[in-house]
């Protein structure tokens, strides 16, 4: 029996950025990492719901060069254990080399759907950029878009819209998402 999941954007939804000219920029190490208030809890009642925690996050820094690939899975590996997360799926690439796995496309969500028996349909993706929206929205997920209100193109037509992961735990629980 196939089960839901929630789809968690790392930066800007379970961890805080640093914005620059508008536009969120990712921890580069795990010394810069501050779990967003509200997101433990977030993540809790959600474990609690039944919903498996999933993130699913770009990061184009790898193949830029500005962070290796080990910082990103040190990060990453603190998320997990901290969040109670089931996993942490990575995109290392960048625009530029058109792989599958890049959101706005949904490749991140649709192998972590095979590998744990997922149902897209009755699962959630919440992102902070129009690109995370745009994948959940292409995998066939409903969608919450916290926003932080950054210089960037916004998504069309997400689920929900909200300012913290925690805002988005009702709307999710109660099953409004599944309407």
């Amino acid at each position: 029996m196939a089960r839901r999941a929630v789809f968690l954007d790392r930066d800007g939804v379970l961890n805080g950025t640093v914005v620059r000219d508008g536009r969120p920029r990712p921890p580069v190490s795990v010394s810069h990492v501050e779990v967003l208030a509200g997101v433990e809890t977030a993540c809790r009642q959600l474990a609690d719901a039944g919903y498996h925690l999933i993130g699913a996050t770009n990061q184009p820094e790898i193949a830029r060069g500005t962070i290796t690939r080990q910082s990103v899975e040190d990060i990453n590996l603190v998320l997990i254990e901290l969040l109670g997360l089931d996993d942490l799926r990575v995109c290392p690439h960048d625009d530029a080399d058109a792989c599958r796995c890049r959101k706005p496309k949904p490749g991140l969500l649709l192998d972590a759907a095979r590998d744990f028996d997922i149902d897209l349909v009755s699962s959630i993706m919440v992102g902070d950029r129009w690109k995370d929206v745009a994948a959940g929205e292409a995998a066939g997920c409903r969608t919450v878009f916290i926003d932080h209100g950054y210089d960037e193109q916004r998504p069309e037509n997400p689920g929900l819209t909200c300012a913290r992961l925690i805002d988005a735990v009702p709307w999710i629980v109660k099953g409004e998402a599944n309407l």
